[in-house]
């Protein structure tokens, strides 16, 4: 089943640049830009990677940034990404950046976007993955710090797909930012939103209701609502679920006690992603391995969780069918193999 999962096309939905920050990256950035590490070498950096809970994480996650400094730095961390997204088949993956994170810390934005956008078109143009770029808020923040981001993002609206909102969870329900979201859709952008990881089922529902987001980003606490997984199924509202993060973070003890399979036969559309896979061990496909060991799924249901992904992408609607045709042969010829 490794061979069909690596061969399977895909796209990714759920992907934090900076969550793709390799130790190795991070000591070479480290020692590149004059910034000094708490850490011995990269094997005590990776030591590091046992979390307690979502907050762990993003205090180590956040202090890594601090090595990402110019427009070359950026792009060289998108260019690694997407080369191994490449090697993963992945066709089409959507790229999550915290502009805050850099902007707060004197980053400029357009060192930022310009170099995450060169890589993207780079990468694109030597036969792919195709990339769009997802803005994310930092919810831990003022909803005023959110809005100044939006607008000093106005420059490079043109770059960019969506906004996102990422971040604690835990107190930071999603309602506060619902004039930010309302200001960025008035600018044509499209909009998704972390919901239901540690928070609760109610935060997925009033991320919905009130930001208005086209998708869930993890959403895996809806489980615990019923009306809203039928809702969720009913209105073929997508969830970008990451089963390693869930695990490494503690969100679930193990993958026997996660909610996927459960949520994919309640007809909700489920997809399958890496979250920040050089922190929770694993890139999409290893994503896709502990499912299928986990839920013994077959061939088939791994392709509806890769046609999930094209269908639940902000791929226009005239190219969706072909991606997704695709894997329907893939798995044909596959399965008759």
């Amino acid at each position: 089943m490794d061979e069909f999962i690596a061969g399977l096309p895909k796209a990714e939905l759920h992907l934090h640049i900076e969550g793709t920050l390799e130790p190795e990256m991070v000591f070479a950035l480290a020692e590149r830009n004059g910034v000094k590490l708490p850490y011995a070498s990269v094997e005590a950096l990776r030591r590091a990677y046992d979390f307690r809970d979502l907050q762990n994480f993003l205090d180590l996650y956040y202090q890594a940034t601090q090595v990402l400094v110019t427009e070359q730095d950026f792009y060289g961390l998108a260019r690694a990404y997407l080369a191994r997204a490449r090697d993963e088949n992945i066709r089409h993956a959507e790229i999550f950046f915290d502009p805050q994170a850099h902007t707060r810390r004197g980053v400029s934005l357009g060192a930022v976007v310009e170099g995450l956008s060169a890589a993207m078109k780079d990468a694109a143009r030597e036969g792919g993955p195709t990339s769009r770029l997802i803005m994310c808020f930092l919810r831990d923040l003022p909803a005023e710090d959110a809005m100044a981001t939006l607008d000093a993002a106005s420059h490079w609206l043109d770059r960019m797909s969506g906004v996102g909102l990422d971040s604690a969870e835990a107190g930071n329900p999603p309602g506060k930012f619902t004039e930010v979201f309302e200001r960025a859709r008035s600018l044509g952008l499209r909009a998704v939103a972390h919901a239901g990881e540690e928070g609760p089922s109610a935060y997925v529902a009033e991320a919905l209701d009130r930001l208005q987001i086209e998708r869930v980003d993890h959403g895996v606490h809806a489980i615990d609502d019923r009306a809203l997984v039928a809702r969720l199924a009913g209105e073929r509202i997508p969830l970008t679920i990451c089963p390693l993060s869930n695990i490494r973070l503690r969100v679930y003890p193990d993958m026997r006690a996660h909610p996927l399979k459960r949520l994919m036969d309640a007809g909700v559309v489920v997809t399958v992603n890496s979250d920040d896979p050089a922190y929770f061990g694993g890139y999409v496909n290893a994503n896709y391995r502990v499912v299928q060991e986990a839920f013994a799924l077959g061939r088939g249901e791994l392709g509806q969780l890769a046609k999930n992904s094209f269908a639940a992408s902000f791929l226009s609607e005239q190219g969706k069918p072909d991606r997704i045709a695709e894997i329907d042969a893939y798995v044909k010829t596959q399965q008759a193999a």
